[in-house]
């Protein structure tokens, strides 16, 4: 009796606040690299000395790293729950560490917190947060659940990552709209980062099959979905150095051919064996891929009121 009472009564104890660890673990640190560095990079294109605006400079590395990235990740985690049971059971949520709907509430203070400081840096910055957020939802949530598309998921990634974090970074230091060659390249290197996010389903292979996930490796099979996100990889980087070229910046178009060529190198092995070798070019091309936007970003970063 002591047993059938206990069993019954469970569900409707409120599972306890998660522990700091927990949460931070769900807001998965590692993932905020990405958009804080396609921010700075905004920030190098902007051509604004950092002295002048640094206040405005540390809450935009807060907006774009721990609060709408973190804020992606739990919304993600919320959604994922039942795929994680099978690729990651040790995540926060499957493992029972955050119990309840604590992820969500989570998710939704994330989104709420990010609002509010965006309307500190400025109304475009607001925007740039509101679309972003929307973005985060719509990749997870139903009824949309963009993730589930091989095509939209990745390049809704990439656009929230790299497009719209590299507008952040240069309209927080302009304190206004960008340039249009700023926003061509923030544009063109959202682009290519569809292909990294495509390696990136790599690993959830199995999963995305099991759920009805159509990732472009369920859909295309691995060996095609890599020679796929190669081609995009590179494809947008060789519109940027064409782009530079036309722009007179030939030191910098010289140095992103000869990162692209690096990039080249690494996509050989990753041909050979897709499903062994992405997390290696992960490190290896995707680190070449970055350091171009940089390079790009200090550039441009003189070209103000530069005609198109």
């Amino acid at each position: 009796m002591d047993r059938l009472t206990a069993t019954t009564a469970s569900p409707r104890v409120p599972a306890a606040f998660p522990a700091f660890r927990d949460i931070l673990e769900l807001l998965k640190p590692v993932t905020w690299f990405p958009p804080m560095w396609a921010f700075f990079c905004g920030v190098v294109s902007s051509g604004i000395p950092v002295a002048e605006r640094w206040q405005f400079l540390a809450l935009g590395v807060l907006l774009t790293g721990p609060l709408v990235c973190g804020t992606s990740q739990a919304v993600n985690d919320w959604f994922d729950r039942h795929v994680d049971a099978i690729n990651e059971p040790d995540r926060p949520i499957p493992s029972g560490r955050i119990g309840g709907r604590w992820g969500l509430w989570i998710a939704i203070a994330g989104t709420v917190l990010s609002l509010l400081v965006s309307m500190l840096l400025g109304p475009w910055i607001l925007v740039a947060t509101i679309f972003g957020l929307i973005l985060a939802w719509a990749y997870s949530a139903p009824p949309l659940r963009l993730k589930k598309s091989g095509w939209w998921g990745p390049l809704t990634c990439a656009f929230a990552y790299e497009g719209l974090t590299w507008f952040t970074g240069a309209a927080v230091m302009l304190a206004a709209f960008p340039s249009s060659p700023i926003l061509l390249l923030a544009g063109l290197y959202a682009l290519g980062a569809f292909g990294i996010m495509t390696l990136n389903d790599f690993k959830a292979v199995e999963g995305d099959r099991q759920m009805g996930i159509a990732s472009l490796p369920v859909t295309m099979g691995v060996r095609p979905a890599a020679f796929l996100a190669c081609a995009v990889m590179l494809g947008a980087q060789l519109i940027i150095i064409a782009l530079l070229v036309a722009w007179g910046l030939w030191v910098t178009a010289g140095i992103i051919a000869a990162l692209a060529f690096g990039q080249m190198l690494a996509m050989r092995r990753l041909i050979r064996d897709p499903a062994r070798h992405a997390p290696w070019f992960n490190g290896a091309g995707v680190s070449l891929y970055v350091l171009g936007m940089l390079v790009a970003a200090f550039g441009i970063r003189s070209m103000e009121g530069l005609p198109l």
